[in-house]
């Protein structure tokens, strides 16, 4: 059981980290993270920065451990929605395999943090 709780807050960490860091560009609205998701995937300013806070907030309650089972069963599947249509929307604006396929590392990743989430909570992964 150490070891699962070890593994799981390493994982956890590091793939809130990212949600966190990758939501800065987008809060502020920054001039790359606009082109990137406004100029090329279409994406409005309004919903970067909705996005972008909920994916902080999702972040914050994964890591908090008095935060709701529930709850954070439901910020682990908004995130794989994010990444899901994040992956999504490059390949339907054309870009290669190479522009798109790094978000199945994040997905595996979070997967990963999702099993370890349930393992050590009891849990059962249907």
């Amino acid at each position: 059981m150490k070891r699962i709780n070890i593994a799981y807050w390493i994982i956890t960490a590091l793939f809130s980290a990212f949600m966190i860091f990758s939501s800065v560009g987008g809060i502020m609205l920054h001039p790359d993270a606009v082109t990137m998701l406004h100029e090329h995937l279409g994406y409005p300013n309004y919903f970067i920065q909705w996005l972008s806070v909920i994916k902080v907030i999702g972040a914050i309650a994964i890591l908090l451990p008095f935060v709701p089972a529930r709850v954070k069963e439901w910020a682990y599947f908004g995130f794989f929605m994010d990444l899901a249509t994040g992956m999504y929307s490059f390949i339907a604006v054309g870009d290669p395999v190479a522009g798109w396929a790094p978000m199945t590392l994040f997905i595996a990743v979070l997967v990963v943090a999702y099993v370890l989430h349930h393992k050590r909570s009891g849990g059962v992964v249907a």
